[in-house]
């Protein structure tokens, strides 16, 4: 058992299934921290995933398949974007809403263009470099392009004037507005931020299968929700909880090769989620206008 879990092989298989929940969760940060609640990650991985397929099938280009995959997921978050923060609607309302149609509008179009409601037809996949070939996921673009966006992520949001005002309008909007800063124009960016990360996310998931499926997104999207509070809202802490949930599929993976209760090892991640959560959860604290409409008194 110890040999299955302590190689290199499996660490490999955890880094490269922690993507597509690290990617999401660094995405949710930029939303939250400028006070919108996007649970629509769900949705947007699928469509995302849905887009590169698209893309990739008729281009047969790898590149225009991420394009494809990323501007699907900015113009999904676009509409959260517009109905949370344009028209103060509820905004878990708006991203339950977005997840439902993106299950109906992926499963439509999927048997528009492949004749098949449940899965696309195969498409290539990301080619690995071979700089290093005795540590096969250091030749992953993606594991790369993922810490790249940590570090400036981190920094934007720490270190520059625009995080400083992004986290001022999560945290107090009047404030933020009395010294000019557009609240509604901060929000929007945070959102749009979130739907360009997770469309990624979703394209690295179609690229990684070669494929579309009916539902592929798996919950991927809530538990990257899950990691950005576990890790309180930072970039860092996202990404480090992302890591756990991905070490926690790939173990499951190898116990269900090494099992025959499949159905309940497959349980492991969302049971650590739900575990990590009440542990938590009391412990961190939101910004303080997350989730909160914004209406500018008028004078």
């Amino acid at each position: 058992m110890l040999e299955s879990i302590l190689n290199i092989a499996f660490l490999a298989q955890s880094l490269r299934i922690s993507i597509p929940y690290a990617l999401p969760a660094l995405g949710a940060t930029f939303s939250e921290r400028g006070g919108v609640v996007n649970i629509a990650l769900e949705g947007i991985l699928l469509i995302s995933a849905f887009a590169t397929t698209v893309g990739v099938f008729y281009t047969e280009s790898v590149l225009v398949g991420i394009l494809c995959g990323i501007s699907a997921g900015i113009l999904t978050a676009l509409f959260h974007s517009i109905v949370s923060v344009t028209f103060k609607a509820d905004q878990i309302v708006s991203g339950i809403g977005i997840n439902l149609f993106a299950l109906g509008i992926t499963k439509f179009f999927c048997q528009l263009i492949f004749n098949s409601s449940s899965n696309s037809a195969r498409i290539v996949g990301l080619e690995q470099w071979t700089f290093l070939p005795a540590l096969p996921i250091l030749g992953n673009p993606f594991l790369f392009c993922t810490l790249f966006l940590l570090l400036i992520s981190h920094f934007t949001l720490f270190r520059t004037r625009f995080g400083l005002r992004l986290r001022a309008v999560g945290e107090h909007p009047e404030a933020a507005d009395t010294l000019g800063i557009s609240v509604d124009k901060m929000r929007h960016i945070g959102v749009l931020l979130s739907g360009a990360f997770t469309g990624l996310a979703g394209a690295w998931l179609a690229l990684d299968q070669h494929s579309f499926t009916d539902g592929m997104a798996a919950g991927r999207g809530f538990i990257a929700l899950a990691a950005m509070i576990i890790g309180k809202w930072t970039p860092i802490g996202a990404v480090a909880a992302s890591l756990l949930f991905g070490f926690a599929e790939s173990l499951s993976l190898v116990l269900q090769e090494q099992s025959n209760v499949a159905q309940l090892i497959q349980m492991i991640p969302y049971l650590l989620t739900m575990i990590i959560l009440c542990g938590f959860i009391g412990r961190a604290t939101a910004p303080a206008a997350d989730g909160i409409p914004y209406e500018k008194e008028s004078a």
